[in-house]
């Protein structure tokens, strides 16, 4: 696969604190706090370059051997396919009506009256937080006439982070502990003991102490 004359490959993602900032808003409010993941996202992108690709093995028409494909759609495996998609659902979330934070771009709000609603976008995973269900479930299925979307209800995980509710007491808790287990699986040490570290709290650590 080859790709000429384009100079933008990354995708634009929510930073972490942007997602605590608006977990915090919907616990003190008691927002609802729904997920959505675009299924094979990075398929929506438009291209505004020409690209060409090498018929696949298994799908090469006898026909047409020796020939290449012009892609009209992004693929996976494109250096500008994140970019492509991130494009396309920015055109698309703000004609359903959504406004683009000016400081968080994967960021966006709409509001009719009472109801307001938030949109977090992380590739392809999507938080929608909001205090009207009605208003919330008419946005998911204008996600769903334009993408290929799976609902996953209320939000249980963000990032790799999980999220512990207590909508009685308006609290909310993110937790990393899977991710912590998976880093010590990766390095075999899922079975070491816990321990304190050997220092003492609030030490200050420098290059010129290195043995």
């Amino acid at each position: 696969m080859q790709g000429v004359d384009y100079d933008e490959t990354f995708s634009l993602v929510a930073m972490l604190k942007s997602v605590r900032i608006l977990l915090a808003i919907a616990a003190y409010f008691d927002y609802e706090i729904w997920q959505m993941d675009v299924k094979t996202a990075f398929l929506n992108g438009n291209l505004e370059e020409n690209v060409y690709m090498i018929q696949p093995d298994g799908f090469m028409a006898p026909e047409d051997a020796g020939k290449v494909c012009k892609l009209k759609r992004s693929i996976y495996g494109l250096k500008q396919a994140s970019r492509s998609w991130n494009l396309r659902f920015d055109e698309v979330v703000k004609s359903f009506g959504f406004i683009q934070n000016g400081e968080e771009a994967c960021v966006y709000k709409k509001v009719s009256g009472s109801t307001i609603s938030f949109l977090i976008l992380y590739v392809d995973d999507i938080l929608l937080i909001g205090n009207d269900k009605e208003f919330l479930n008419t946005i998911k299925e204008s996600l769903k006439s334009s993408f290929s979307m799976k609902d996953l209800g209320e939000a249980t995980y963000i990032l790799g982070i999980k999220i512990y509710r207590d909508r009685s007491r308006r609290l909310i808790g993110l937790s990393q502990s899977t991710y912590i287990d998976k880093v010590l699986k990766r390095f075999k040490m899922e079975n070491s003991k816990k321990g304190l570290l050997p220092m003492s709290h609030g030490a200050v650590l420098c290059k010129s102490q290195c043995p």
